[in-house]
């Protein structure tokens, strides 16, 4: 009988420790003057703190507005609490999600997850999200501006997102600036050169146009009104000619001379390191060579006690003779 009392003591023990084992406890929270962080390394808070900091000036200047309530920040290194946070569908490429209605930020944590990008350019993307949410209020911006304004604040653009868009425009790989909607839709390589074009649609907002310009696009949508209504109150042209500029804007900077040039200076970029690994592998085995040497030096195995200029008139390695 007692097994049987054991075996129903296992069998009312085991959904519990299941539960026990899936179930991840909410990370202890460190509340700062702006932000309320949940992370699973308390060790990041520094770097987020002074990161969202600086991001949250940015986007004060930029889009003229910020946060008027204590944003949850949280990194985690549980892909299921993760999921449960965001609530919603999300591809696996992605590293870190905003969710404005539960006013949170979301990330993957680096200990566990290879993110792509520095959590730093994680933190201040994803924030972007969540002000300019707070910034038009009830209705949403396009998702081109969304995501180039969150590329532009976080600085995360480099050369490797130049040569993206250089083989996207000269290989036809591009995407309309409407298309971008649909960005959770697409696959790796297309999403990157969606993303690629956000930035580039947005820096050239800023820079055609100017903030005051972008600040009455953002002020329109606010306001209830179209994209296309929007754009036209704030640049003159409707979402059709807007598309036609950037377009034309793409074709200037990415073509395929520009695509020659990036290709050129990244085999020469290879070729830089490769002569820099054989310099340092030569420079590493000369110093083995010379340590052998000296080795050899004090370990040498030629005990000649006798005369060097006549080793054969006397044989020491026999001493007992003479």
């Amino acid at each position: 009988m007692q097994w049987i009392t054991t075996a129903i003591t296992v069998l009312f023990l085991f959904p519990s420790l299941f539960c026990a084992t899936g179930k991840q406890e909410t990370p202890q929270p460190i509340e700062r003057e702006h932000f309320i962080y949940y992370f699973s390394n308390p060790a990041y808070a520094p770097l987020a703190d002074s990161i969202l900091a600086m991001t949250r000036l940015t986007l004060k200047n930029m889009i003229r507005d910020t946060l008027d309530y204590k944003a949850k920040v949280y990194i985690v290194d549980n892909l299921d609490y993760f999921r449960t946070l965001i609530r919603g569908k999300f591809p696996d490429w992605g590293a870190g999600a905003a969710y404005p209605p539960r006013q949170l930020i979301a990330i993957k944590s680096p200990d566990k997850f290879n993110l792509g990008k520095s959590l730093s350019e994680l933190l201040a993307h994803e924030y972007s999200h969540l002000v300019l949410a707070e910034r038009t209020g009830f209705y949403r911006p396009p998702r081109w501006f969304d995501e180039g304004l969150a590329m532009l604040v976080s600085t995360e653009w480099n050369w490797f997102d130049n040569l993206k868009m250089n083989k996207a425009a000269v290989f036809g790989g591009t995407v309309t600036l409407r298309d971008i909607e649909n960005v959770n839709r697409f696959d790796k390589s297309k999403a990157e050169v969606a993303y690629a074009e956000s930035y580039l649609a947005v820096k050239y907002f800023y820079d055609e146009y100017g903030i005051k310009s972008v600040n009455t696009f953002l002020d329109e949508i606010a306001a209830g009104h179209s994209i296309d209504k929007a754009l036209e109150n704030s640049t003159g042209s409707n979402y059709k000619e807007f598309q036609q500029e950037f377009e034309q804007f793409l074709s200037k900077q990415y073509n395929i001379v520009t695509l020659w040039a990036d290709t050129m200076y990244l085999w020469m970029a290879l070729a830089i390191i490769v002569v820099i690994g054989a310099v340092l592998k030569y420079k590493k085995r000369r110093s083995y060579y010379k340590k052998w040497e000296e080795e050899e030096q004090y370990q040498s195995t030629d005990f000649d006690y006798g005369d060097p200029d006549n080793p054969e008139q006397i044989d020491d390695d026999e001493p007992w003779r003479g």
